[in-house]
């Protein structure tokens, strides 16, 4: 019996010894609370900051109803599987409020800077605002380098650049900028609401720079005085041309209204209609799908306005677009502004429906579908297209640049004859535009 026990007393000796790690703690942040109590329910610290300042691996920091007017900045990352979560307390609504406090230079109201496993979900982040030349607001920034950030449930509004368009008006609503050597990967942004933002030349929500693999979904946009969503490359995000723009994301089950260049000062070359929806400016392989987007200035746009940038290998599906006031959707580069060129994308199975409310910037219908310059190797296929009336316009395209683009198999519904234009020739017969495309060989034409 005695070796029995010496047996198992060295086998016990021998083993390792178990890690012991903190279980997660969960701190409260209340407006009555005091940064110098212990952060239970019972007795909250007073501010976020400081409560995320104690937030390690695996914890929680959950802010009671009210507003914090303080400038947010996550000081460190979580870990693998271990998210460091600033949450609102359920039922209840923070307001993260800027509205006492001056804009530095760049800068957010909510910075996520070179940090990994962060959630941030269920605030109000409003009224930062400025009207310096030299203090550009944004709403939520992720910048710098990271992995397994989400963004969601959040509510931002009235982030405003209040300064003449000559001035360089900025601002964003959410900003993603990476600046980094290293990507910002694994990027989550969904559930947000976003409107009445002063953005003046910038967009609302803008993925730029080193950013791979991002997942854009189910936010709501609206009134918006410039871009909702955009995913850029070839600006001035990155110092490295060569990861400097976005790639490998997903855009989908956005809906965004009333993004319209006429109720801002912004009037881009004249037009008082140059917002766009969504918009893929210089970046690669992104997929927008699902989306709907009406009464805005145009829908989606697979454009560039840097020539060693194009927007390319993107797909654009199954979405709604309809009552804009230009173009449902359009690709290319901007005609007589630079070699901008969209390659290798494809436009299948969207629903186009009633647009070209107005006239383009040179008096033209733009089209439902427009291509501009420099379009190569795209595909148009399986999209029903509405057209207004008679003078709209189902396919327009502009000039003879481009080539090796496939259009194929789509259906064209009007209530009586319909139009398109090819390499600025105007048909009005589906015959027609056929034999002058070479293409939309199994393309009806009905009149509804």
């Amino acid at each position: 019996m005695q070796l029995f026990k010496s047996f198992w007393t060295a086998l016990l000796l021998a083993a390792p010894a178990l890690a012991y790690s903190e279980p997660p703690a969960t701190y409260y942040v209340a407006n009555n609370g005091n940064d110098q109590n212990t952060g239970s329910k019972q007795s909250p610290l007073q501010t976020i900051s400081h409560a995320l300042s104690k937030a390690m691996p695996g914890d929680i920091v959950l802010v009671r109803g009210g507003n914090y007017a303080e400038k947010v900045v996550f000081p460190r990352s979580g870990s693998q599987g271990k998210y460091i979560t600033l949450k609102a307390y359920a039922g209840e609504k923070p307001v993260i409020n800027g509205s006492t406090l001056t804009v530095n230079g760049f800068e957010g109201l909510v910075t996520i800077n070179n940090v990994s496993w962060i959630i941030m979900d269920g605030f109000e982040v409003s009224n930062f605002k400025s009207n310096s030349t030299s203090g550009f607001p944004d709403g939520i920034v992720v910048k710098g380098a990271g992995t397994q950030i989400i963004v969601k449930n959040n509510e931002i509004h009235d982030i405003a650049h209040e300064v003449a368009p000559e001035k360089g008006r900025s601002a964003h609503a959410i900003s993603v900028l990476g600046n980094s050597p290293a990507p910002i990967t694994q990027l989550t942004i969904t559930g947000n609401t976003i409107h009445d933002c002063k953005t003046g030349y910038s967009e609302n929500l803008t993925i730029n720079g080193y950013v791979d693999t991002f997942f854009v979904t189910h936010n709501k946009i609206y009134n918006c005085e410039n871009i909702g969503i955009d995913a850029a490359g070839g600006y001035w995000a990155n110092p490295d041309s060569t990861v400097n723009f976005a790639r490998n994301g997903v855009i989908s089950d956005n809906v965004l209204y009333n993004v319209d260049a006429s109720i801002g000062p912004i009037r881009p070359s004249g037009d008082m209609h140059g917002a766009i929806g969504i918009y893929v400016d210089g970046a690669r392989s992104i997929t927008i799908e699902r989306n709907k987007i009406y009464d805005s200035d145009r829908g989606i746009s697979l454009a560039s306005e840097n020539q060693q940038f194009p927007s390319m290998n993107c797909i654009v599906r199954d979405n709604l677009v309809y009552h804009c006031w230009l173009a449902g959707i359009d690709m290319g580069g901007y005609v007589g502004y630079n070699n901008g060129r969209a390659e290798g994308n494809t436009i299948v199975n969207n629903t186009l429906r009633y647009n070209n409310r107005t006239k383009g910037h040179n008096g033209e219908t733009e089209g439902e579908i427009r291509l501009t310059e420099n379009c190569i190797r795209n595909t148009i296929r399986g999209n029903r297209i509405y057209a207004r009336d008679s003078i709209d316009v189902f396919i327009h395209k502009y000039s003879s640049s481009g080539h090796d683009n496939i259009i194929d198999d789509n259906r064209y519904f009007i209530p009586g004859s319909g139009q398109w234009i090819w390499n600025g020739r105007l048909y009005t017969k589906l015959a027609d535009w056929q034999a002058a495309c070479g293409c939309d060989v199994k393309a009806t034409h009905r009149r509804k």
